[in-house]
Parts: C-alpha cells; structure tokens; sequence
C-alpha cells in the first residue's frame, strides 16, 4: 500500500463542524478517517455520509461489546452506512465477533456494495500490565494479546487492533493476510498523551502494520497538513 492509504486520522473532535474541516484539510492527503464513540454520540449516522461525501473512507470505531444478538445488529445497521472497516471487541467472545461477522457481510452483500473489513480489539494501548491485573487477567500482555488475535482469527474475523508493541508477533504468528491496525502511533517529537504502548510511525509500518491510527498529533497541530505529510514520508 501507498503510504496514504496506510494512515487514518482519527476525527477525535465533538462536533459535525470541526469533524468535515478537518476532513477537508486532509483530504488531498488521507484517504481514512477514524469516526469514534465521542464524534459518533454527538453526531450520529449523518457524520459518516458527511465523510464519504467528501471521497473519504471511514473506520467506524465503535468497538461492539454486547450479547451476540445485538452487536450482530449494530454491525449490520455500521454496515448499512457503507463503513470501510468497523471493530469489536475480542473480548466479547468467538459468538459474538462471528455473528457480528457474518451479519455486516450478509447486510453489505444484500446492499451490493464492498464488505466491511472487520477487526477485533484485543488490549486497549492505554492498558498497560498493572492495568490487566486489576481486572483478574494476570497474562503478560503480549500472551494475552496473541490470545485473542487467535480468537478473533478463529472467528473469521479480518483482523486486529493492537498496540505497536504487539504488532511484530502478532505478524509473525498469524501472516501477512491478517490485518493490522494500530493505534498508540506518535511522531517522535509528540506528546504521549495517555497511551502507554506507544511507537513511532516508521517503527509500527516497519514491524508489520497495515494501518496506523494517528489523532491528536495531528488534529491538534498548528497546521494539521504538515503533521500528515510529515508522517507520511515518514512512513515512505
């Protein structure tokens, strides 16, 4: 892939407003961008048709985590609104991340248009060991990690979202078909912010990722443009 189609931009703003100017800005240069809980509550389904209008993709990052049942109807309806890609969580179970599966491929099919990659959330990049202790998982975390790549894997699921830390093993057991995508990716001049397993572009791209989601590194720059940009040959 083209470093451009690589990158999603993570639209981690409030507002329909400030959401479609930061898509306009990048536009020439992105081709992603990552609609999560905060922007979707506040906006609702309209904000990724506003996305899509613009020639964009979006990764819808809901992270489904319910009974089979419902989070099989909520990546239906995600699927409905055309998504390029939307997650689960690993944690919810191989029921769960199989109905929801197999109901966004069925809704996207019915509809004549692209199936959604769909991907797993295994461990979250603000967790760290000391996190996954205190919720009784004692595993170290790429143990924990390799565990519910297997699952989502088993579950026929396109892939995962993983912290740059796990990405070289998660590459190394399950090849080079299952996706990658991950967060946590911070230029090296950028603040932390609240992520702990953190690693620069270049590093994530270089161990095996498919796609790198960037945020507040970039939405929050002076001139978010030259942010992507320098990422991008970064990346390149």
């Amino acid at each position: 892939m083209k470093p451009n189609e690589r990158l999603i931009v993570a639209l981690d703003v409030d507002t329909k407003k400030r959401a479609i100017a930061i898509v306009k800005t990048l536009k020439s240069d992105v081709k992603i961008f990552k609609v999560g809980s905060e922007l979707f509550t506040s906006c609702g389904p309209e904000i990724v048709r506003e996305v899509k209008k613009n020639g964009c993709e979006v990764f819808l990052d809901l992270k489904f985590h319910d009974i089979p049942h419902t989070a099989a109807r909520a990546a239906a309806a995600a699927s409905r609104l055309g998504v390029f890609m939307l997650n689960v969580h690993a944690l919810g179970g191989i029921d769960m991340m199989k109905k929801a599966a197999e109901a966004a491929r069925d809704e996207a099919e019915k509809a004549k248009q692209n199936q959604p990659k769909i991907i797993a959330v295994t461990i979250l990049t603000s967790m760290d060991k000391n996190s996954l202790e205190k919720i009784g998982i004692n595993d170290n975390m790429e143990t924990q990690v390799l565990r519910l790549a297997g699952i989502a894997k088993d579950a026929g699921l396109d892939g995962v979202v993983a912290s740059p830390s796990e990405v070289k093993v998660i590459r190394r057991d399950f090849g080079g078909d299952f996706l990658i995508v991950t967060p946590g990716v911070r230029p090296s001049d950028a603040a932390t912010d609240d992520q702990k397993r953190i690693a620069t572009p270049k590093e994530t791209v270089d161990n095996g990722a498919d796609f790198i989601v960037v945020g507040r590194p970039i939405i929050e720059a002076p001139d978010p443009l030259v942010a992507v940009k320098k990422i991008l040959e970064e990346i390149k």
